[in-house]
């Protein structure tokens, strides 16, 4: 498993590092609407919606992604959809939470199939819209959520059930804890410590988000790193939990060793419009 989960790593790295330093940020754009497609594909067999449905909504979302591929060439203003993205977060992602996987099951398929698309295309607009700011945001935006999600694992491993006596949402996902989320929360706040320490020495194409943040003050660097933490969780109880109400432990088998697209973009997907809606506000 640890074998394949390298290679499979090595091999996703060679295709999206040189995208992600092509000079353009089209090069970039067309991967992640490929990684799009695929999560698209995955919604839809997660969701019950068959063979046909399936490779109908990866169509559907490679598609309007390409037709997108304009909005690439530079920044776009576009905070009513950052807002309304995070708005749908807010409000669904509470409420499915509260519900849990019995609440999904009642969801209409059609809703269900609108929100999924929706929330992906969101996502692939986010993430070229910050490769369009500069390699550097878009890196410390996608670190952030890597970061968090070792640190999770690392303090949950050490410390989990020791210092909280319930779990975080055990009905969901049975593996994760309070000190895992604490985990998280260190491993950010060292990596944006560290990162701005980089940026007032090394002279990078753009300010990271950590660096966009600090300039409004401490406090606010603060919240909003807890506040994309959290929504980094929930992203992935979100997925772990429609998982759970299909009946399946991965989104697909696409990524050997990892399990499909949509379990490793699943924290991505609230915080990447959640940070260009905090760097552009």
């Amino acid at each position: 498993m640890l074998r394949q989960r390298v290679i499979t790593a090595v091999l996703l790295l060679a295709v999206l590092l040189p995208a992600v330093f092509y000079p353009q940020p089209v090069a970039f754009a067309a991967v992640a609407t490929l990684l799009i497609a695929a999560g698209g594909w995955e919604w839809a067999r997660l969701n019950q919606l068959g063979s046909q449905g399936a490779l109908a909504t990866g169509a559907v979302c490679g598609v309007l992604c390409a037709a997108s591929l304009y909005y690439t060439q530079g920044p776009v203003r576009a905070g009513a959809l950052w807002l309304t993205v995070t708005a749908v977060w807010i409000l669904g992602g509470s409420w499915l939470l509260a519900r849990g996987a019995a609440g999904w099951a009642l969801v209409p398929k059609a809703v269900r199939w609108l929100v999924g698309v929706a929330c992906l295309c969101a996502a692939w607009f986010a993430v070229t819209q910050a490769r369009v700011i500069g390699i550097n945001f878009l890196f410390s935006v996608m670190v952030l959520v890597w970061v968090a999600d070792i640190g999770a694992y690392f303090l949950g491993r050490l410390l989990g059930g020791k210092l909280f006596t319930r779990k975080l949402a055990p009905s969901i996902s049975p593996g994760k804890t309070w000190e895992g989320v604490l985990g998280g929360l260190l491993g950010v706040a060292l990596c944006a410590l560290f990162w701005m320490q980089v940026e007032q020495r090394v002279e990078l194409d753009s300010v990271s988000i950590y660096g966009k943040l600090w300039q409004h003050g401490g406090v606010v660097m603060t919240i909003a790193i807890i506040w994309l933490t959290a929504w980094s969780v929930v992203g992935d109880l979100v997925e772990s939990l429609i998982k759970r109400s299909a009946g399946v432990k991965d989104s697909s088998n696409l990524l050997p060793g990892h399990g499909g697209v949509l379990d490793r973009l699943d924290a991505l997907l609230p915080v990447l419009p959640m940070a260009m809606m905090l760097q552009l506000l």
